[in-house]
């Protein structure tokens, strides 16, 4: 009973990340606050072997600045989408954000792409009828704002679930099966996260590019973040839980 006891505290959810400045943000708060353990993999510096997949109880894929298939410059890209695929197949909860949804869909067979824009900043989106029966996003408002930075879009997996949709950005969320979604943008962040990407973004000059200052998106998030965080007060703990079931078996 012991031994028993001590495998069901030791499963966890593994978080990649990608880049050195894309930390989970909220989401090891609210696996944490479910009871759930995670690890954070910085996988730009350290690549495991493999994963303890008996002890796996879900999967998080952030975000990063490369794409998909720069694999030749970053290596790792192509074992974290090995990763992601045996977890779809074994149906274990896997959650892609940007890079990470990107990753997924690629995996998936799906086509990775640029954007016919580049989004950075505060959009707002439209949730489809496949949120009805949704385990993440069933209920949620039919329009809600949210954070984005990213490049590149992808096309939708054959079989998967459109959650998510925009005039710039058509795909933003899917789902595919049962426990896999990728969601292109980032539910994650809070307000000082969001602060430290404007300031890079500023530097880098994409801002500059686009249009738009440090300032203006800052002022936005006074507004809009509250909005978004409603939403994700109720994708992320519903994620935290379908985690804590694979935990508690």
């Amino acid at each position: 009973m012991h031994d028993h006891l001590n495998a069901v505290m030791s499963r966890r959810v593994v978080i990649f990340q990608n880049a050195p400045g894309e930390p989970p943000g909220q989401i090891a708060d609210f696996l944490m606050w479910a009871g759930v353990e995670c690890e954070i993999l910085p996988l730009y510096s350290h690549v495991p072997n493999d994963l303890d997949w008996e002890n796996l109880a879900g999967l998080v894929a952030l975000g990063g600045p490369m794409n998909v298939d720069e694999v030749d410059k970053f290596p790792y890209l192509a074992r974290e989408k090995e990763w992601l695929i045996q977890a779809v197949r074994r149906e274990i909860p896997v959650l892609g954000i940007c890079l990470g949804a990107q990753l997924l869909a690629r995996c998936l067979n799906a086509r990775v792409y640029p954007n016919p824009v580049k989004e950075i900043g505060w959009y707002e989106v439209s949730f489809t009828p496949a949120t009805a029966s949704d385990a993440l996003f069933r209920g949620v408002p039919w329009r809600g704002t949210v954070f984005q930075w990213h490049g590149d879009t992808f096309t939708l997996p054959e079989g998967a679930f459109l959650l998510a949709t925009a005039s710039d950005c058509v795909n933003q969320a899917f789902r595919y099966g049962t426990c896999a979604w990728g969601l292109q943008f980032h539910l994650e962040v809070t307000p000082s996260l969001v602060e430290a990407w404007m300031e890079s973004a500023e530097a880098s000059g994409e801002l500059e590019q686009l249009g738009v200052s440090k300032r203006q998106i800052l002022e936005q998030s006074r507004h809009q973040f509250e909005r978004m965080q409603r939403l994700a007060e109720v994708v992320f703990p519903r994620f935290a839980r379908l985690c804590a079931l694979g935990v508690a078996r």
